[in-house]
C-alpha cells in the first residue's frame, strides 16, 4: 500500500493544532494505537483473568479472607491476644465487652467485664452461677502488652494485636476445660490446620498433575495400567484406610514425626482424583491442531507438554487447588476429632474439637464450639476464592 503524502502548499485550516507535517513525513504513523472494545487496548491473559474476578464479589470476599488467613497463620503470636498454653479457670465462659465504665456511663474505648462467680445457685446442678463483675472493668486497646514470643522465630516481642491494655487475662471466647484461652488456642492452631492443608494440597497437585498428563499423553499400556492403579486407590473406602494408616504410628512418635506420616498419608490417597481429571483434559488436547503440528516438526514429548499441555490444563489445577484446600481442612479437623491428627502440646483446629465430644459438655458449655468458627470461615474464603477463579479462568 503507497503511502499518504501530504502536500505542504495546501494551506491548514485556522483551528488547525501542531505543526504542518512535511512532505515526506507519514501520517498513518502519527494514528492512535489500535485499542479493543472496552478501550484497554491489548490486554494479557492474567489482566483479563484479574478484570474478570474483580466483578466477582463472592470471589473478592474470598481472597480477602484467605490473605487475612494466611497473614494471621504466619503472626499468630501476635494476634493472639494470651498465651495459649496458660491455664485458668476451666470451662469459663467468654468475658462481656461493653462501652461503659465503672459507673456505668459511657466509655470511648471498649472494656471488659471479667466474669465472676455469684451467690446464686443453678437450680438443676445447684452449681454457682457466674456473672460480669461491671465494678471492676479491663480497658481493652490495641498493641496492648502480654506474653513474650518471637516474630518469624528472630525477633523479640511482647505487643499483641488486640488486647487488655494492662495485660489482665482476657478471654473473649472463654476457656476449655484446662482453662486455656479459645482464641489464642484457635489463631495459633490455624498455623498446623493452614500448613497441613497448603503442603497436603501441593502434594497431591504436584503428583497428580504429573501422572495425569503423562498417563493422557502417552498412552498405551502407560495409561492402562495407571489407570487400573487409580481405580485401586479410588475404590478403597477412604476414612477406615485413614485411620488404619494412622494407627500405625507409636504413641510415643515426636509430634513433627506424626505430622509429617498425616501428611503422607493424606497425599498418598488424595491424588487420584485430579490425576483422572488431568487426564481427560489432556486427551482432549492432544488432538488439537496445534499439538499435532508441534508433533509433525519433531518436537518432543517433554516440550510438548511443558509447552503446550501444562499451560491449558493449568487453569484447571488452580481451581482444583483452591477447592482441595477446603476439604483437607476438614478432613484434618474431622481425623483430629477422632484423636488421629495432631497430638499434643501441639494445637490444630480438629484437636480443639475433642473437647466437644460428649453432649453434656455442649449444653452446659456451649462456647466449647467455638473453633467450628475457624474451620466455617477457612472452609468458605477458599470455597469463595476457588468459584470466583472458575468463573474468571473459564474463556467460555
Amino acid at each position: 500500500m503507497a503511502n499518504h503524502v501530504v502536500d505542504s502548499s495546501i494551506p491548514l485550516p485556522p483551528d488547525a493544532e501542531g505543526p504542518m507535517p512535511t512532505p515526506a513525513q507519514d501520517v498513518s504513523s502519527a494514528s492512535p494505537p489500535v485499542v479493543g472494545r472496552f478501550g484497554r487496548g491489548d490486554e494479557g491473559y492474567l489482566a483479563l483473568v484479574w478484570r474478570r474476578f474483580r466483578r466477582s464479589f463472592v470471589g473478592m470476599l474470598g481472597l480477602v479472607l484467605v490473605v487475612g488467613l494466611i497473614v494471621i497463620s504466619i503472626f499468630a503470636d501476635f494476634f493472639a491476644p494470651m498465651d495459649p498454653k496458660l491455664q485458668t479457670v476451666s470451662f469459663q465462659p467468654p468475658d462481656t465487652i461493653a462501652f461503659q465504665n465503672s459507673e456505668g456511663g459511657f466509655s470511648l474505648m471498649p472494656n471488659i467485664f471479667p466474669m465472676v462467680e455469684t451467690t446464686e445457685l443453678d437450680p438443676v446442678t445447684f452449681q454457682p452461677l457466674t456473672g460480669p463483675d461491671y465494678k471492676n472493668p479491663t480497658p481493652l486497646g490495641f498493641f496492648a502488652p502480654g506474653y513474650s514470643y518471637t516474630i518469624l522465630w528472630l525477633i523479640p516481642a511482647n505487643l499483641h494485636f488486640f488486647g487488655a491494655s494492662n495485660g489482665q487475662p482476657v478471654h473473649f471466647l472463654g476457656t476449655d476445660k484446662l482453662g486455656r484461652d479459645i482464641l489464642s488456642r484457635g489463631i495459633v492452631g490455624s498455623r498446623i490446620s493452614l500448613t497441613i492443608a497448603l503442603v497436603v494440597v501441593l502434594l497431591t497437585t504436584t503428583i497428580g498433575t504429573l501422572v495425569g498428563i503423562s498417563s493422557g499423553y502417552l498412552g498405551g499400556r502407560l495409561d492402562a495400567w495407571v489407570q487400573r492403579f487409580v481405580e485401586l486407590i479410588l475404590a478403597f473406602p477412604q476414612l477406615p484406610l485413614y485411620l488404619a494408616l494412622t494407627t500405625l504410628i507409636p504413641v510415643t512418635a515426636p509430634s513433627n514425626v506424626f505430622i509429617a506420616f498425616v501428611i503422607g498419608v493424606m497425599a498418598c490417597l488424595g491424588w487420584a482424583q485430579l490425576s483422572r481429571e488431568v487426564r481427560s483434559k489432556t486427551l482432549s488436547l492432544a488432538r488439537i491442531e496445534y499439538v499435532r503440528a508441534a508433533v509433525a516438526v519433531g518436537s518432543g514429548d517433554f516440550r510438548i507438554i511443558t509447552r503446550h499441555i501444562l499451560p491449558n490444563v493449568l487453569s484447571h489445577i488452580i481451581v482444583a487447588v483452591t477447592l482441595a484446600i477446603p476439604s483437607v481442612v476438614l478432613l484434618e479437623s474431622f481425623l483430629g476429632f477422632l484423636g488421629f491428627a495432631v497430638k499434643p502440646p501441639l494445637i490444630s483446629w480438629g484437636l480443639m474439637l475433642q473437647d466437644c465430644g460428649s453432649f453434656s459438655v455442649i449444653g452446659s458449655y456451649p462456647w466449647i464450639l467455638s473453633p467450628v468458627i475457624f474451620v466455617l470461615v477457612a472452609v468458605f474464603a477458599f470455597n469463595a476464592l476457588g468459584d470466583g477463579l472458575r468463573d474468571a479462568i473459564d474463556p467460555y
